[in-house]
């Protein structure tokens, strides 16, 4: 099999660094990497690094290997182009089509698609011109991660340092795996809101009642929308993963922590996916120093008191537009009882999937059924968490069609 060839290029950042490891990665997954820096690039990182991470020649300007014509062979025989750092000024030039060095060109000359993974200061990153140039590329079909939330240069924080390389290494990955003719930014222009891992209703300081899941579902279906385009809040309880590139990341811990950030963060929300395991009740009371074991005496009774069912109530508060998903984690009779909490709950799409010892909690892979208000049922064999999510993300994208057509 032919290897996928990557276009890595790098703009003059201080976090151009980091492409170093998202080279590296991109290398050892076994694909074909040309590195093209700006000039300003190889101040943070010299062409010789470039060269000998990748294996292949490093350029900035069209002037060089003229005979070979790289400044239009290069982006024509690519299958991705990711930018990292994509600096204030790589989209500046990229918005306006600037072709003045040799990174822009290819970006004139790709036909595959293209990611930004943008690295600058805040103010750099929130200023109208910036904004206008990053809505620009969206809108004719790239793909621009959001940056995330963190040290900065200096003493500086906020939003606009380099997502990790690891992260943006998955969303390139899932750009690839969809491929050029697959490849689209369908879900652009939509905020969705996702909710992920398990609550946990502390007993006391050291105990609580929880459950077993990972958050690995609710990762996959943020990091397929960001690949997909859309803006994207992870609301997160106790999930111990790295941060999707792109998506901002709330983090909970009860019930009604993650209500509270899920109702907040879905006020503006084009759809939410309830794919957190969300406890139904919780202590009475929490005992405020451990609780003791007491010897020849059973423990006293634990009072459990109802938590509020936010999927039912996203349901009822749910604008027009609005797409509500639901999860049913079932052991028995799973289709019956996914269908029973779909008309209880009064969502749009239910995801129903059997769990248990060694099923869906903490795997990579799932399998499930998509129920839809309605009657429609589409079936999704098992396999990796990531191709669930895409089918999920395609019933959402296939109700807002629905909806645009009613209007």
């Amino acid at each position: 099999m032919e290897q996928p060839r990557v276009v890595l290029g790098v703009g003059g950042g201080i976090a151009a660094y980091k492409a170093c490891e998202l080279l590296r990665r991109f290398t050892e997954s076994g694909h074909a990497v040309r590195v093209v820096p700006t000039e300003s690039a190889l101040r943070f990182v010299g062409a010789a690094t470039w060269a000998a991470l990748s294996g292949a020649p490093v350029a900035t300007e069209v002037w060089e290997d003229v005979q070979e014509v790289p400044h239009v062979r290069i982006g024509q025989h690519a299958d991705l182009v990711v930018i990292a750092p994509a600096t204030a000024d790589v989209l500046a030039r990229a918005a306006a089509g600037r072709a003045d060095d040799l990174l822009t060109n290819v970006l004139l000359t790709a036909r595959c698609p293209v990611v930004f993974a943008p690295a600058m200061h805040t103010e750099m990153w929130e200023h109208p011109a910036t904004r206008e140039n990053v809505a620009t590329l969206r809108r004719r079909g790239s793909l621009v991660i959001e940056p995330a939330v963190g040290r900065l240069t200096g003493v500086d924080t906020g939003k606009g340092r380099l997502p990790e390389p690891e992260a943006i290494f998955e969303v390139c990955r899932r750009v690839l795996r969809r491929g050029a003719e697959a490849f689209t930014t369908d879900l652009a222009g939509r905020h969705v809101v996702i909710s992920a891992g398990g609550t946990r209703e502390p007993l006391d300081p050291v105990r609580f009642l929880g459950n077993r899941s990972s958050g690995k579902q609710g990762y996959a279906l943020a990091r397929t929308a960001v690949a997909r385009g859309a803006r994207v809040t992870l609301v997160a309880a106790n999930a111990e993963l790295p941060d999707p590139a792109g998506a901002d990341v709330i983090r909970s811990g009860t019930a009604l922590e993650l209500r509270e950030a899920v109702l907040k963060a879905a006020a503006d929300a084009d759809a939410v996916i309830m794919a957190a395991a969300v406890a139904d009740f919780r202590p009475a009371a929490r005992a405020e120093s451990k609780i003791k074991k007491r010897e020849g005496l059973d423990p006293e009774p634990v009072a459990l008191v109802r938590n509020p069912d936010i999927l039912a109530e996203l349901s009822a508060a749910r604008t027009s537009g609005r797409v509500v998903v639901g999860f049913a984690a079932e052991t028995d009779d799973v289709l019956a009882n996914g269908r029973a909490k779909l008309a209880s709950k009064g969502c749009d799409l239910l995801v129903v999937n059997e769990v248990g010892e060694g099923r869906a909690f903490g795997t990579e892979e799932n399998e499930a059924v998509i129920i839809e208000a309605g009657g429609g049922e589409t079936p999704v064999p098992y396999g990796p968490k990531e191709a669930l999510a895409d089918h999920i993300w395609d019933a959402v994208a296939r109700r807002w069609s629905a909806g645009a057509r009613e209007d």
